[in-house]
């Protein structure tokens, strides 16, 4: 069906038309949109991914009630970018270290739900260029954002295992006015996210005469690692099984070999260290899960649960001693894959999807379930095929990259081809068969024709997009096509 004539119909049947998980809201208003976003979760951390360690009851029910999309990808793993992905609906391949600029062509994932008639929220982190009113927020509650700090020092400067605090440095809250409210904390600290689900909770319990687009943007799990408020060490880092692809270090440079991530803990990295930072990463995913439950409980007492779609997701994975990475800056699955939890009106319940997507496929998929045209501007595929059980897949293979280091694809069968332009180097491998990528299967000749076919679709995917790298491919890897 033509894009134009699927956007009509959506919107004339709209989220009524689609099959409903739990009670059906009891008037005929539009659903409401929560989108609860982590930051640097990795997706096998959570209890319904079967992590043996971890408690997440919350996020857990969610999962149960709704949809699980176990091979969702972030394509560029940084907070900054993959946030603007989700915005814009867009492929950013020519992001690099800095700040990404919205076209003002783009209507950004916000500012289409307001112009639809949602009375759209911003809570935590703000981590794109702009600020929340320019990318179609009308209010904030509990924002948080660089600057703002004046002279006053960082409120937690050293992390629980002694390690200098250098994520979120002068980052503070402020009020609707954008005024700094440094009294709340300069820098991240125990009570931050605790902070954001308070607005948050506080707008939930005042309610609202339109249908609201929420999205609440928590910094868990990202460093600096913290206990949670009054905590302590309760759990001995020896006791925490450390990932199968746990490395002292990476046997060459990403990229990012240099990068702040990978210095938190330096190279080569031993077992105890890293078991001491995976003991207080586990318990700030179990801090997020606390809040998570605290928006749930908010809607379910505001009488809104039943209308209410809800989104849990995160901005990427994080390595944490895989592969001999501590950062976010690679393309293993570790990294790239985040979990995907959709539940509400229009989301079958406890359906697990392997279709491969990514976050940016969130902006159109939420507009086709709550009948708001896609913009012209946006890229991205929406689920809403896969949610239905039309289609298994929506696009035959994801591609990812970072900055002018790294390109990736991964097809449907689970292949997997990451390039390494400044090393002129490949990986390949059958992550279905070997989840940990501990295989590397580029040289071995049986693969070699696997290899130049997946080399070629790269190719065709860098020359769709226009990526400045596809003129600097070895000749030998040039797609005929």
């Amino acid at each position: 069906m033509p894009r134009v004539f699927r956007f009509i119909l959506t919107a004339l049947l709209g989220w009524a038309a689609l099959p409903l998980s739990g009670a059906e809201p009891s008037s005929g208003r539009r659903p409401n949109v929560v989108i609860i976003l982590a930051d640097d979760l990795r997706p096998d951390t959570l209890g319904y991914a079967g992590h043996p360690f971890v408690r997440t009851p919350e996020i857990d029910r969610l999962a149960n009630r709704g949809a699980v999309f176990t091979r969702a990808t972030c394509s560029y793993p940084i907070c900054f970018v993959s946030r603007s992905e989700m915005f814009s609906g867009r492929v950013l391949l020519g992001a690099g270290r800095g700040a990404v600029k919205f076209d003002p062509a783009w209507t950004l994932w916000p500012e289409q739900m307001k112009r639809a008639g949602w009375h759209t929220v911003y809570s935590g982190k703000w981590h794109v260029t702009g600020s929340p009113a320019a990318a179609g927020f009308v209010a904030t509650a509990g924002l948080y954002s660089g600057g703002g700090a004046g002279n006053v020092p960082l409120t937690v400067a050293v992390t629980p295992t002694g390690r200098e605090v250098t994520g979120y440095r002068g980052w503070t809250f402020k009020n609707e006015k954008g005024q700094p409210l440094p009294e709340l904390g300069v820098g991240l600290t125990p009570e931050t996210d605790g902070i954001m689900t308070d607005r948050a909770v506080e707008f939930l319990r005042r309610g609202s005469d339109q249908p609201f687009f929420l999205q609440v943007n928590f910094t868990a799990p990202h460093d600096p690692l913290l206990w949670p408020p009054g905590e302590h060490a309760t759990r001995e880092p020896r006791d925490i099984p450390l990932p199968a692809n746990f490395r002292p270090e990476h046997p060459f440079d990403t990229g990012n070999i240099g990068g702040r991530d990978e210095s938190i803990v330096p190279a080569p990295r031993g077992q105890e260290d890293v078991q001491k930072e995976w003991a207080l990463y586990l318990r700030q995913v179990e801090n997020l899960d606390l809040q998570v439950g605290r928006i749930v409980r908010a809607l379910e007492e505001a009488g809104q649960l039943a209308r209410t779609i809800i989104v849990f997701t995160s901005d990427h994975g994080l390595a944490l001693g895989s592969h001999g990475l501590m950062g976010k800056q690679n393309q293993y699955e570790h990294t790239i894959n985040v979990p995907l939890v959709l539940a509400g009106p229009g989301i079958p319940a406890g359906k697990r999807f392997a279709a491969q997507c990514y976050l940016r496929d969130l902006y159109p998929t939420i507009c086709d379930l709550t009948g708001v045209p896609v913009p012209a501007s946006v890229q991205a595929l929406s689920l809403v095929p896969v949610l239905r059980g039309e289609r298994t897949e929506v696009r035959d293979a994801i591609f990812g990259y970072f900055t002018d280091t790294q390109r990736m694809m991964r097809d449907a069968a689970g292949w997997k081809l990451i390039w390494y332009p400044a090393q002129q180097k490949y990986q390949l491998f059958n992550v279905t068969a070997d989840p940990n990528e501990l295989r590397d299967l580029a040289g071995e000749p049986a693969q070699q024709g696997r290899l130049t076919g997946m080399k070629a679709g790269l190719g065709d995917w860098q020359r769709q997009y226009d990526d400045p790298l596809f003129a600097n491919r070895p000749k030998s890897d040039s797609s005929a096509r």
